[in-house]
């Protein structure tokens, strides 16, 4: 008892140090925080007990540091009575962090000590004096920020580059600060301009310069986006614009725009390498071309993509993308499979693949397996396995299987490992994956955090005295609205993986595919008519079947070079 009751008497301190840039550590400024800070705790709080997390390099303006996460998850277990900063912009530099971290630290029992200015929370002038300190030092860095944009502002003004990624088709000489147009970029954006009005879309242009070899400024592929965005600046009409975009991120990524009376537009900045007439056509076509994607579409019935997310390129390992073939007699229109790489820069030239080749093949392996695994007897032996999997006129160009996945599954059937499922094994805990309990916890903890942080926020804004100003509401508010999003984000993430970290059931198999089976008879036809099921079955049951069974296909040159099971089984075709 006695024993326990000194644990708890006993005082440790938490001393939190930081410095936001190299130069600050070169200066010594890590060291000097350390060494008074160890002081102060020893000689000022009596405690020899303490430990010190460091982030060297991180910026104050948010709660995104390494060693301030793993000190706030050590506090939350009690370790700790007392945090000690040297000063208070070291831990934190914005109003609501701060305040929010202080509430936890109340909660938690724990005693926030400032050595600089001289105050600790364990006294009510303590408190006090640290709420006066946090207003005005978020006052302070407003102030700051705001000189800042009025400098830029007035740089742009008078036609001074702000920096940034200088433009496709330009140089830039820092001694004259002047840009001049690259001789071999320039006459690219020319020719990009003019493949545009003559095909009327990003994707050719794209693939146009792709196919030629030509990079972007970064040493990249072009894609349809690279090509809108210069196809969308001013800048190639010698114009220099800023300020036209609000800060964060809009709708489906992109930036939204201020109102127009507040950009900056600077006229006959630098060359110009197209002419306004050629750039307005452009234009024209971009909104024409926006509004038909954009208007509403005539209902049609949804294709399903059979083998869709399955198909993965054998060539440069990228996956395919399906489209949807010419209908064939009755109607049925099969799905088309193309590599994706080859569609958007044409440097793959892997073929296509079709419904109409991937599910005969398909389909009637998985049928001989099926019937291989009921009719598995003592004698049967790895080749005469093998000959049981590639019966039927569909294999007849497949000369062998590799051994390592034939011998795999046949070892597994023979065992009586899989029982009724050659394909997915029997559910079990992953011991390799990794425990994602502790994490979710403090997930959903950090997340009562926000939402507390939200009322708080609105409290203050709405009833409280000294209203803050709406600016900074909403500021703040979208602050803790991004870092619920971020949270709920991971949550997700969480739950989807610890899902997969549980495989397939026999009983989940049999229900998923018994309607399948049992319909068709796929265990007691021998050969399975791909072109005649599909228009007699519901492409939704088979497709959920073909993904509860395979888990990737490999194809090269119009061919089956591999197929991978749930279970991580994988045969490799030998043509």
């Amino acid at each position: 008892m006695n024993k326990i009751i000194d644990t708890l008497n006993t005082q440790k301190a938490a001393i939190y140090i930081r410095v936001s840039t190299h130069h600050q550590i070169d200066k010594d400024s890590l060291p000097l925080q350390r060494e008074d800070l160890i002081n102060y705790a020893k000689y000022a709080l009596n405690i020899d007990n303490y430990e010190i997390f460091e982030d060297a390099g991180y910026s104050a303006k948010n709660t995104e540091r390494p060693s301030y996460q793993y000190m706030m998850s050590k506090l939350r277990t009690g370790e700790f009575s007392h945090l000690l900063v040297w000063k208070i912009d070291r831990i934190s530099r914005n109003l609501l962090d701060f305040a929010t971290m202080y509430e936890e630290l109340k909660t938690l029992g724990v005693t926030f000590v400032s050595k600089n200015e001289q105050f600790d929370t364990s006294s009510a002038i303590g408190e006090a004096m640290l709420k006066i300190i946090l207003v005005f030092a978020e006052l302070e860095r407003n102030m700051t920020s705001e000189r800042v944009s009025a400098v830029m502002l007035s740089r742009a003004t008078n036609g001074q580059w702000n920096g940034g990624r200088v433009p496709y088709g330009y140089n830039y000489d820092k001694s004259t600060k002047q840009f001049s147009i690259h001789p071999i970029e320039g006459n690219h954006i020319k020719k990009l301009y003019d493949l545009y009005l003559e095909t009327q879309s990003m994707l050719a242009v794209a693939k146009y310069f792709n196919e030629h070899g030509i990079k972007t400024k970064t040493g990249n592929n072009w894609s349809p986006t690279t090509i809108g965005k210069i196809l969308a600046s001013r800048f190639y009409l010698g114009e220099y614009q800023y300020n036209l975009h609000k800060d964060g991120i809009g709708g489906a990524g992109v930036a939204s725009l201020k109102p127009e009376d507040e950009w900056i537009t600077v006229k006959d900045h630098h060359p110009a390498i197209i002419e306004i007439e050629q750039w307005d056509k452009c234009a024209e076509i971009r909104a024409y071309n926006h509004r038909r994607s954009n208007a509403p579409k005539r209902y049609k019935r949804k294709n399903t993509h059979i083998f869709a997310g399955l198909i993965i390129c054998g060539k440069c390992g990228s996956t395919y993308q399906a489209t949807i073939d010419r209908a064939r007699t009755g109607g049925y229109r099969p799905s088309i499979y193309l590599c994706s790489r080859r569609k958007q820069y044409s440097d793959c030239q892997n073929k296509y693949m079709s419904d109409i080749t991937l599910g005969p093949f398909i389909l009637n392996y998985i049928s001989n397996i099926i019937k291989a695994n009921a009719n598995m007897g003592k004698t049967t032996t790895p080749d005469m396995f093998k000959k049981k999997l590639l019966r039927g006129d569909v294999f007849k160009d497949v000369k062998d299987i590799a051994p390592s996945g034939l011998n795999e599954m046949y070892n597994m059937i023979v065992s009586k490992k899989f029982n009724s499922d050659p394909f997915t094994s029997t559910v079990h805990r992953d011991e390799s994956q990794p425990d994602f309990a502790s994490e979710r916890e403090l997930l959903i903890s950090e997340k009562r955090k926000y939402l507390r942080a939200l009322d708080r926020l609105k409290t203050l804004y709405l009833y409280n005295d000294n209203a803050m100003a709406e600016k900074d509401y909403i500021i703040e508010n979208k602050n803790i609205l991004d870092n619920l999003k971020r949270v709920d984000e991971r949550l997700e993430e969480i739950e989807k993986n610890s899902s997969q970290n549980f495989t397939i059931t026999d009983s989940e198999f049999i229900e998923k595919a018994s309607y399948f089976i049992i319909s068709q008879e796929l265990s007691n036809q021998r050969y399975i008519n791909f072109n005649s099921l599909i228009q007699h079955i519901d492409t939704n049951v088979l497709k959920n079947f073909i993904q509860s069974v395979i888990k990737k296909i490999v194809v090269l040159d119009g061919r089956i070079t591999s197929i991978q099971f749930k279970n991580g089984i994988e045969h490799d075709f030998l043509y």
